[in-house]
């Protein structure tokens, strides 16, 4: 999935930072239901991340409890991104 089609698909713009309070709500609901129920693992996982992105995804033990491939995966993505959040650097 390409991240920019993501993004324009739910909040109607590559900048969301330009949406307005409704959109951005209107947007989260939409992905969380989409997340609900998406059945293929790689376009799940990528909903998630962009809920991540967002502040608003669940815990991967609870999105993805089911699947603990994806669970691991996703603990990983977190750990890196608290990495470069923290340092800088995903290492």
């Amino acid at each position: 999935m390409d991240l920019d089609q993501l993004i324009a698909h739910y909040f109607g713009t590559t900048d969301p930072d330009a949406a307005d309070a409704a959109t951005l709500d209107a947007a989260r609901e939409r992905m969380g239901v989409d997340f609900g129920v998406e059945r293929d693992p790689s376009r799940r996982f990528a909903l998630w991340t962009l809920m991540d992105a967002f502040g608003f995804a669940p815990p991967p033990a609870e999105a993805f409890e089911k699947t603990p491939e994806l669970r691991a995966a996703a603990e990983r993505y977190l750990d890196a991104a608290y990495r470069v959040e923290r340092d800088g650097t995903p290492d």
